[in-house]
């Protein structure tokens, strides 16, 4: 049994799981608490209530439209990204139907994307999955040769969520409005957004899904951008809220905070990426010290002891390290981090509840087997310090050898 170190008598702990969910910043816990105790009223009732309510997402609108540089008339709330990525594909799809039938996306995307796909797959449509290469990038090349005069959408994620890999989104969109302008594009954006820019018309897309509880703001909320010349079916019909593009009562705590995350994580984009690529490298090059040691120690196999997946410094996502862990299954070693209060994952943390054998995306980038069932993410937020990336290092090079040595008894 292995326990968490100690520092003045209080347990040490490192969260390095923030591309699962992030703590919520205090600034945004606090406009949430004033929307739901104090301006708690219906945003589509006439009184004072009602419009100091609306006041809220009105400005939640505008906040989030000039992170974006688009209309706040393009911004519309979500219960997240799940549903954002669901309404723009299941949405475009239906709207566009008679103009083709023809679908694009990656094999590496989110179940969020691959779902709603493989569903649209059963109304009639036809999908074509991009391959990756092994640091998960889609190829121009696949991309053109996939395009036809029935294809009506591509959708492609801007940062892969388990391993980091940035895909060329601007050069992909170009490539596709040059081939038939009517094509609308799609982009997962809930690892991006906040880390990288993220401007749809200067990248030429037209629908970016995000989520807040990724930027430090609360679960539940997300929004959907789309370009007000894309056409797009609603998914959720009801009351008519949100020009009737996205019915239910809306939720005007969740879209103040998504707006003060989205201001604090945007408003300080250049200072928030130079944080995490310090991490980053703080981690990456204490993997591969932990490597050089284990394979000093005569620790040898057919793989190194630890192998990077993720794109090191600004050739991958600033916040996401992926890395194998040879001879030790990625379960193994996650919990044994966790009894250090020091918390990973092993996958999307949207399917980690399940029993997967191992990680569709993995699997794509074609690695060797005893890298796809000993893989960890660590992930990091704006309140990681290096004091937290100090201390997992530590446990690792304290744990690998101990496991490593039992799981070949």
């Amino acid at each position: 049994m292995y326990f968490a170190r100690e520092q003045g008598g209080v347990e040490v702990e490192a969260y390095l799981d923030n591309s699962a969910t992030t703590r919520c910043s205090q600034s945004v816990c606090d406009v949430v608490m004033r929307a739901m105790m104090e301006d708690y009223g219906n945003p589509s009732s006439k009184h004072m209530k009602g419009v100091e309510a609306e006041r809220y997402l009105r400005e939640a609108r505008e906040t989030i439209a000039k992170t974006l540089k688009v209309n706040e008339k393009e911004i519309y709330f979500t219960s997240g990204a799940t549903e954002s990525d669901n309404w723009a594909i299941i949405g475009a799809a239906m709207a566009n139907r008679r103009a083709g039938t023809h679908l694009i996306t990656t094999a590496i995307e989110h179940p969020a994307v691959l779902a709603p796909m493989q569903y649209l797959e059963e109304q009639g449509f036809r999908v074509t999955y991009l391959p990756v290469d092994e640091k998960g990038h889609i190829s121009l090349c696949d991309l053109e040769n996939a395009l036809c005069s029935d294809t009506i959408l591509v959708s492609m994620m801007y940062v892969n969520n388990e391993i980091g890999a940035v895909e060329p989104i601007a050069e992909a969109a170009k490539l596709v409005k040059k081939y038939n302008p009517r094509i609308l594009f799609h982009v997962d954006a809930v690892q991006a957004y906040g880390k990288l820019p993220v401007y749809p018309k200067k990248l030429g897309v037209d629908m970016v899904a995000v989520s807040a509880h990724k930027i430090h703001g609360p679960k539940g909320i997300g929004f959907l951008y789309i370009n007000e010349k894309a056409k797009v079916h609603p998914l959720i019909l009801g009351g008519g809220q949100q020009k009737g593009m996205r019915s239910g009562t809306d939720n005007v705590p969740g879209a103040a905070g998504l707006a003060q995350a989205a201001k604090e994580a945007c408003g300080h984009l250049e200072e928030n990426k130079e944080h995490y690529l310090s991490l980053k490298k703080r981690m990456t090059d204490g993997l591969h010290s932990l490597c050089e040691k284990l394979s000093q120690d005569g620790d040898e196999g057919a793989c190194a002891p630890v192998v990077i997946h993720s794109g090191e410094g600004e050739e991958g996502a600033p916040h996401i390290v992926s890395a194998a862990f040879t001879g030790v299954r990625s379960e193994v070693l996650l919990h044994a981090l966790e009894e250090k209060n020091i918390y990973v994952s092993a996958g999307s943390a949207c399917s980690s509840n399940k029993k997967l054998p191992v990680s569709p995306v993995l699997k794509e980038l074609h690695l060797r087997p005893e890298l796809l069932e000993s893989t960890l993410r660590f992930s990091f937020g704006r309140y990681t310090t290096k004091e937290e990336i100090d201390y997992c290092l530590e446990a690792l090079s304290e744990l690998l050898p101990v496991l490593r040595k039992y799981a070949r008894r």
